[in-house]
């Protein structure tokens, strides 16, 4: 009985409109449980190409879960179900692309740390083990079209370094001091003739002085 249940135990998408470039479409995943001692603590999915982990969010998972995007997906998960209960979680995709069909390969982590692989996509109608969620898609509608990726955000650009960076003082601030100094240093040697001038005619006088003296006796 038990390998019985192992046996029928799959995990299934369904879509809210699937037809090949479906905009805004809800996919609806289910995970059946496998184990009778151990509840589902953790899903993880492997996007299909055409499908980009930031054209994905998330529109309903059990209480206390959380979402995360991968590089080729999205994990989803928390505390551990109750034994035997399916997991269930469904995400909005901006669009489907332009396929036949869609397979989303998914890993089940229960709490007791049994990894159960859904990720096996049949070919030329062979039947699987472990086949993966497949979604087929309808044709799609008279007139739809592939939309524009997502714009990237605009990076912050950085603060101008020349802003920050004081502009110089101006030139005629810089030149004040060399013209104090300039009239300082000529007030000065304007002293030193001075003095000289002083000494030289005092000396002058005291000659004068003397030869007065002289020719008077």
């Amino acid at each position: 009985m038990a390998g019985a249940s192992t046996a029928f135990a799959h995990a299934e998408v369904t879509a809210s409109d699937d037809r090949a470039l479906a905009e805004n479409v809800t996919l609806s995943f289910s995970s059946e449980a496998e184990s009778e001692s151990s509840g589902i603590k953790e899903l993880r999915v492997v996007l299909p190409a055409g499908i980009t982990p930031d054209a994905v969010v998330l529109k309903e998972a059990p209480e206390g879960w959380k979402y995360a995007t991968t590089a080729d997906g999205y994990t989803v998960g928390g505390t551990a179900l109750k034994a035997s209960e399916d997991a269930k979680h469904s995400v909005v995709i901006r669009q489907l692309p332009d396929a036949k069909s869609l397979a989303f390969k998914t890993v089940e982590t229960y709490e007791d740390g049994k990894v159960s692989r859904w990720i096996e996509v049949p070919s030329g109608g062979q039947k699987v083990e472990n086949p993966a969620p497949v979604l087929d898609l309808k044709p799609a509608a008279p007139g739809a079209k592939p939309l524009a990726p997502s714009p990237s955000p605009t990076p912050t650009s950085a603060p101008s370094t020349a802003a920050a960076t004081p502009s110089p003082e101006p030139s005629v601030a810089t030149s004040a001091p060399s013209s104090a100094k300039q009239k300082d240093e000529g007030g000065s040697t304007g002293m030193v003739i001075g003095i000289i001038a002083v000494v030289v005619i005092g000396a002058g006088a005291a000659v004068w002085f003397k030869r007065r003296s002289t020719n008077a006796g």
